[in-house]
């Protein structure tokens, strides 16, 4: 897929943070999020509840743990890196004297983005520093160092709604690129789903085929699942590992649980080669 924009999965997603920071006792807060969305981000997001009914929730667990995530991690590392950025607005709302974010993408998609930055009022223009990236083309560790990031000193780095949609060669480059280019005590947060949703077993339920479906209609199919990341990150590199599934997320956010959600099939993990105490 050749980017001339802000993909409309990234839209969506914004849609459904959007919907969420609205809610009276909101999980997550975007404030923004609904002015990157715009109408169609929104309309995305409510066409794509027909196949997966607890999508805004899933999203707004997703948020707001990887935020928790942050703001745990920036008390103690100086630089925060988002990697596949998309329309995530957290360099602005979890910003930190002394802590330097960084938004790795593509240079198209930044550009549409930093346009409906300077539309949405009061949004901090200078919260990131933009490192555009061909990621077919160019080493996102180095235009990061051509940014200003400090490979020299730790890091957290937010891979968000990515993985699932890049070939497992993809996902071990970038593995091990973070692994070997990064100080030891840089942690690296991503999401990824279990092999069963993400290769679409032939007997999962109508409305998951559906949902992969609407997924790959809007350009960015489903390529990679895992069920156990630690073979996979030991052999890139890391030695730290810690999984969470958003069932365990999403319980202890809002204190409830529903097996027909299907969260059990989605994870959060956090891989360092340091070995950390905080989770």
């Amino acid at each position: 897929m050749i980017e001339t924009q802000a993909s409309r999965t990234a839209m969506m997603v914004a849609g459904y943070r959007a919907r969420a920071t609205a809610r009276e006792n909101p999980v997550c807060d975007d404030r923004w999020a609904a002015a990157l969305a715009g109408d169609h981000g929104i309309e995305l997001s409510h066409r794509f509840d027909a196949s997966f009914p607890h999508m805004e929730l899933w999203m707004a667990v997703r948020t707001a743990y990887l935020d928790a995530q942050v703001r745990a991690w920036s008390e103690s590392f100086s630089q925060v890196v988002l990697l596949g950025a998309g329309l995530d607005t957290r360099a602005a709302r979890l910003a930190r004297d002394g802590v330097r974010f960084f938004e790795v993408d593509h240079p198209a998609t930044q550009a549409h983005k930093r346009e409906r930055l300077a539309a949405a009022a009061g949004y901090p223009m200078d919260a990131a520093t933009f490192a555009p990236c061909d990621f077919e083309r160019e080493d996102f560790l180095d235009r990061l160092a051509a940014a200003g990031f400090d490979a020299d000193a730790p890091a957290v780095i937010v891979w968000e709604g990515v993985v699932p949609y890049l070939t497992e060669p993809a996902v071990r480059g970038t593995l091990h690129r973070v692994a070997t280019g990064c100080h030891p005590h840089t942690v690296l947060l991503f999401d990824y789903l279990m092999k069963r949703m993400a290769e679409g077993a032939p007997d999962l339920p109508e409305h998951d085929k559906q949902t992969r479906q609407m997924v790959a209609d809007l350009g960015e199919p489903v390529q990679f699942g895992i069920n156990d990341p630690v073979p996979l990150l030991y052999e890139e590199g890391f030695c730290h590992v810690r999984a969470i599934s958003f069932n365990e997320i999403c319980l202890s956010l809002t204190g409830s649980y529903d097996r027909a959600r299907m969260f059990r099939f989605q994870h959060v993990a956090l891989a360092s080669r340091h070995v950390h105490t905080l989770l």
